[in-house]
């Protein structure tokens, strides 16, 4: 696969978390601040902390959904194809928030989050694709890591993006919620045209496929019948479980807790994307000849237990940046890594099935912490990390008993 075709792909998963590291942190400003004129303004902090988990919720459950059909889909249709179904989804998502945001009107923000949350299954697609170019599999954990550089950057300009373009002493009267939306149409458009002209398919096979509203049930059972997958499965349920509790309520703990805002809010996404871009970056490759990956995703989920704790109980909000950057630094090589063991663990013809699959697990859990973390913190603001330590603790526990097996252990030996 030549370098264009990379930047084609790339460019898809920036475009796709940027909306993550743009959105979380004006969202959390609009439902949390009383101020915001989003929400009346007799709106209750418990109330508030529930339409935030609800309308985050929303967005992860309908990507579970949209994903376990389109990166099956790819399989059947092509990614170049499938990748441009998921760019429009998100122009089409994008253009309903920015009405919901003019008219104050919650519902229009869920059902926008919903179209876009349901076609933004390209990050499966985009690792599949990268799949299908790598010639082995030192290459393909390269790839992933690249495909994890350009979740970095997006959550890296995100909150740049996010923050100059609502600044009214920067953009003056210019700057409103919505106009860092109208920057993420544009950077959309973008990634469209370079799917359009540079990416080509490698893959030419095709499995025909057609619409069944079972397919998410009989997708999910087809994991029985791969041992190594299901024995890979619960150490990475509780992973993600972990990693997106921590992710989706950083910016509404840093405001309940110490007042930030949008500004705030973008601050910890910066510390989260360059924690990524750089180890996903650099340190992928050279760790894993170093290090076997049983010991990387082990240690990873060691060190996100006093990572969570650490936030939960800092004093000071300066204080939560240090293990926020520590918790993403670790995943930035781990995550990369685990995908690799998914991908040795079948077959060619399953690189999308498997692609789909973990990222469902991760939008599921997105989806189920999303609404459990948002009633929760109307009882304690930090609910939600002593819930990721926990998460981190059986992730720990199910690494140490279930990956004794000999084809576990062959996959996670030293690149």
């Amino acid at each position: 696969m030549n370098f264009t075709a990379k930047l084609a792909l790339l460019s898809v998963v920036f475009v796709d978390l940027l909306g993550q590291g743009l959105v979380f942190p004006i969202l959390n400003s609009l439902i949390m601040e009383t101020d915001s004129g989003f929400l009346p303004k007799d709106t209750s902090d418990a109330a508030r902390h529930l339409n935030f988990g609800l309308v985050i919720g929303v967005f992860f459950l309908s990507w579970f959904f949209g994903v376990m059909y389109l990166s099956k889909l790819s399989d059947a249709i092509g990614r170049k194809n499938a990748l441009l179904i998921c760019l429009s989804g998100a122009l089409i998502g994008y253009m309903i928030t920015i009405v919901a945001l003019m008219t104050s009107s919650l519902w229009l923000l869920v059902l926008g989050r919903s179209i876009t949350g349901f076609t933004a299954g390209n990050q499966p697609i985009a690792q599949a694709a990268m799949i299908d170019g790598s010639k082995d599999a030192a290459e393909r954990d390269r790839n992933m890591g690249y495909i994890i550089t350009g979740v970095s950057f997006g959550l890296v300009l995100g909150p740049v993006i996010g923050a100059v373009l609502s600044d009214e002493n920067l953009l003056g009267s210019i700057a409103t919620f919505e106009t860092p939306f109208y920057g993420a149409l544009v950077l959309i458009a973008i990634a469209m045209s370079l799917v359009i002209f540079y990416f080509k398919d490698i893959r030419k096979e095709r499995i025909p496929y057609k619409f069944h509203p079972s397919d998410i049930v009989t997708d999910i059972w087809e994991i029985t019948k791969h041992a190594t997958v299901m024995r890979l499965m619960p150490a990475y349920c509780f992973l993600m479980l972990s990693n997106v509790t921590f992710f989706i309520f950083i910016d509404n703990y840093l405001t309940s807790a110490f007042g930030y805002g949008v500004i705030g809010g973008s601050a910890a996404m910066l510390v989260i994307g360059f924690a990524l871009a750089f180890s996903s970056t650099f340190l992928v490759k050279p760790v894993q000849k170093r290090v076997d990956k049983r010991t990387i995703i082990g240690t990873t989920v060691f060190v996100w237990i006093f990572a969570s704790l650490a936030v939960a109980l800092s004093p000071y909000a300066i204080l939560c940046f240090v293990p926020i950057f520590i918790f993403y630094f670790f995943f930035g090589v781990a995550y990369p890594t685990i995908l690799g063991l998914f991908s040795g663990s079948v077959s060619d013809a399953d690189q999308g099935w498997i692609m789909g699959i973990t990222t469902a697990v991760f939008t599921l859990a997105g989806g189920i912490m999303s609404l459990i973390g948002g009633s929760m913190m109307g009882l304690d603001i930090r609910f939600p990390y002593y819930l990721a330590a926990a998460m981190a603790i059986l992730a720990f526990v199910a690494i140490i008993w279930g990956w004794k097996n000999p084809d576990i252990r062959r996959l996670t030996k030293k690149t």
